[in-house]
């Protein structure tokens, strides 16, 4: 794996820019006012001046017409060295209609802050392929709008991986956690998903400890790439921990069997020293994707591989975040996962 350029970490006061690089549901009527709630937290709880890029807000047909112009936006806040952070307002599947347009140099030139989970996917390897370090975390529409009131472990893993520069430390789990789904509408504005108490991590194989860089996504949208220039290398995997999560489309057992398989065709999983498993939306096939996921393994002879799972990340809420190309560690003994060096410099 390549080392990854660390972004500086971001302070009270900082600017930071939103895009839509998919879906453009931010920029809808009836939604603008779940994005101004995402913009007044991201301003009143962690201190940063949040603006816009020109088409951030240009809303779902438009964006959905102009792939061209939200890469221009993308370009323009790498460029504006003003700006210290893009956050990602929302996800979707149309991220990869931006690559024609792409100029990874101006990443390369201005390494920043790059946040979003999801189709953000497709962004993140546009970063590591220009040689950034970005975090798959929260998004402004889906997280940082949550209803009444931001989770603590959200903001926590935000306030320790965004605005610090010293190693994240262990990621314990969270202790609550909820994929219920709460139409976006204004009357809901004060109504509270239901959070349910979560379970600890398991480890379904391994021993020891192991030690690997971060590198993965979501496992949709890490198939949706693997045909194009940015899917990593097989030195990309070398000795690193993939991580993988499911979105809320929730795919069955069985397209995540096809996905696992191509990992071990093109010889990913061979490599590996371990694995991180997010969360399953609404914990759908929980059993199921674990079963998946050793018989895999074993077809491609890695039980030795540690695989931990059940991790606070992607789909679910709450979410840490997780910084690409960091050096992270899985103990098979004490059942947890710890990030060893800082996502920030």
């Amino acid at each position: 794996m390549i080392n990854l350029i660390k972004p500086e970490k971001l302070k009270s006061g900082d600017k930071i820019a939103t895009v839509s690089l998919s879906w453009g549901g931010a920029g809808e009527s009836n939604l603008f006012w779940r994005y101004e709630q995402g913009k007044r937290r991201l301003e009143e709880l962690f201190g940063l001046r949040v603006v816009e890029m020109p088409s951030t807000l240009k809303g779902v047909d438009y964006l959905r017409k102009n792939p061209q112009a939200r890469a221009r936006d993308l370009m323009q806040a790498f460029e504006d060295d003003s700006i210290k952070g893009i956050f990602s307002c929302i996800g979707g599947d149309d991220s990869l209609r931006l690559l024609p347009y792409i100029d990874l140099e101006v990443i390369r030139r201005h390494p920043k802050i790059f946040l979003g989970y999801s189709d953000s996917t497709v962004t993140h390897y546009m970063c590591y392929k220009a040689g950034l370090s970005s975090f798959y975390g929260p998004a402004l529409l889906s997280d940082f709008a949550e209803n009444v009131v931001l989770p603590e472990y959200t903001r926590k893993w935000i306030k320790k991986a965004l605005f610090d520069n010293t190693p994240l430390g262990i990621i314990a789990p969270a202790t609550e956690w909820t994929s219920e789904y709460l139409p976006w509408d204004y009357t809901n504005r004060q109504k509270m998903r239901r959070f349910k108490m979560n379970t600890p991590y398991e480890i379904l194989q391994g021993k020891g400890s192991i030690e690997g860089r971060l590198i993965g996504g979501c496992i949709e949208v890490m198939d949706w790439i693997s045909r194009t220039e940015l899917f990593p290398t097989i030195d990309d995997f070398q000795g690193a921990i993939l991580f993988l999560e499911t979105s809320e489309d929730k795919p069955s057992p069985s397209e995540v069997e096809h996905y696992m398989r191509k990992y071990g065709k093109m010889g990913i999983l061979q490599v590996l020293h371990g694995m991180i498993i997010g969360k399953p939306y609404d914990n759908c096939y929980y059993e199921d994707y674990k079963k998946i996921l050793l018989k895999v393994l074993r077809d491609y002879n890695r039980e030795d591989l540690p695989l931990l799972y059940n991790v606070s990340f992607g789909h679910c809420e709450p979410k840490c975040c997780l910084p690409y190309g960091a050096k992270a560690k899985i103990n098979c003994i004490y059942k947890n996962f710890e990030i060893l060096e800082s996502g920030c410099r």
